[in-house]
């Protein structure tokens, strides 16, 4: 199938698990009013969604090496849309959880195969690509949020809406099946069996940097709002605003990185924007009033955007023939970094300001753009 098919329909399935996860995400309230939970048991539910989607990652790099990315995501994206619906009939905290690690398993199949054929279709095009596709994710998210809201502010039903977006779903898995492209074959062993895939400094490199940067993002993510509200005593509405600019920033960035990329490389891209990331976060913690703080956080939006794709690029390339299982590491780090970096800064404010404790994601940043080019274009795996 040409490239611009592939690349469409890969398109489509970055939207399409962005929509399903953020209908899920809208409906949290709905769920949390019909199962009972408080917020305590709540947040190990979130957690336990995490959990279940670092194995699903594993699982997901062994299941591309074997069988390829294109029949692993289309499995995966429809399991996914078809938890969709139970979550709504799941009336006990046991339900919910059972329920929940399946969503968590499937989506960490999702991300990872979804990445590997998101390289496999910039291989063929011969240029940046990457970060469009995760632009595509935001936007499925977005699209998630309004579809959700309107429905919801109507009073329709949450089984009635999960269902309608699991047939999505589940059709949209199908249409994007067919343009898939093929993945590189798997080098043979000499004895037939499964080839064992070593860890390099390069992939460990590339993993760390990854988990800087996604924890940076967790961060803005969980306490962005809380920042200016809390330490700049913003009104809720306005603190709202620092995360909008965030999320618009990041979005917005990702549709154009490709194509600087394209121009100045993956090394020089990563090390310079992770740098205005540094930057844009001494911003946040200087801040004295609100508007400084959202253009901060939205510098910070700016400098994440077109980072982490670049990882993942390099990551499935490390050895076409291996892709699966080095997205798979380089995608758990990042997930992890993601998980922890919210925790990270609510343990660190038990002693200190928040705006110190952001710190960390600042000392983030300064490390991959001060050791990005060592991952990306150095060969540090000799």
């Amino acid at each position: 199938m040409p490239p611009t098919q592939a690349r469409r329909a890969t398109f489509g399935l970055f939207g399409l698990n962005g929509f399903l996860l953020g209908m899920w995400i809208v409906h949290i309230p709905l769920v949390k009013d019909r199962t009972g939970i408080d917020d305590s048991t709540l947040g190990g539910m979130l957690l336990l969604v995490g959990i279940a989607a670092l194995v699903g990652m594993q699982a997901g790099g062994r299941l591309i090496d074997r069988i390829g990315s294109a029949p692993t995501v289309a499995v995966s994206m429809t399991v996914l849309a078809l938890v969709l619906p139970f979550i709504a009939l799941a009336e006990s905290p046991v339900a919910l959880a059972v329920v929940l690690a399946v969503l968590g398993l499937a989506n960490g199949v999702v991300d990872v195969a979804q990445n590997a054929q998101a390289v496999v279709v910039e291989r063929a095009y011969g240029r940046p690509i990457m970060s469009a596709f995760h632009a595509l994710f935001s936007m499925g998210n977005l699209a998630a949020a309004i579809v959700g809201g309107v429905l919801i502010g109507q009073d329709v039903g949450m089984l009635a809406t999960l269902s309608a977006a699991a047939i999505v779903g589940i059709a949209g898995a199908a249409v994007c099946r067919r343009p898939l492209l093929a993945d590189a074959a798997p080098a043979p062993t000499e004895d037939g069996g499964r080839r064992r895939v070593p860890w390099t400094p390069r992939v460990a490199l590339l993993g760390g940097l990854a988990f800087a940067l996604m924890l940076s993002e967790g961060v803005a993510y969980d306490w962005s709002t809380v920042h200016l509200r809390d330490s700049l005593g913003s009104t809720e509405t306005v603190a709202a605003w620092a995360f909008g600019a965030f999320s618009a920033t990041m979005t917005i960035v990702r549709l154009v990185a490709d194509r600087i990329v394209a121009r100045v490389g993956s090394a020089t891209y990563v090390s310079i924007a992770a740098l205005v990331g540094a930057v844009a976060m001494l911003g946040v913690v200087l801040a004295p009033n609100a508007p400084v703080a959202i253009a901060a956080w939205a510098l910070f939006g700016v400098g994440l955007a077109g980072c982490v794709p670049q990882f993942f690029s390099a990551a499935g390339n490390v050895d076409p023939t291996a892709a699966g299982t080095y997205l798979a590491r380089i995608t758990s780090f990042g997930y992890t970094g993601l998980l922890a970096g919210p925790s990270i800064i609510g343990f660190l404010r038990t002693w200190v300001s928040l705006p110190t404790a952001l710190l960390v994601p600042l000392v983030g940043c300064l490390a991959a753009g001060l050791l990005a080019r060592r991952a990306l274009a150095g060969r540090v795996d000799a």
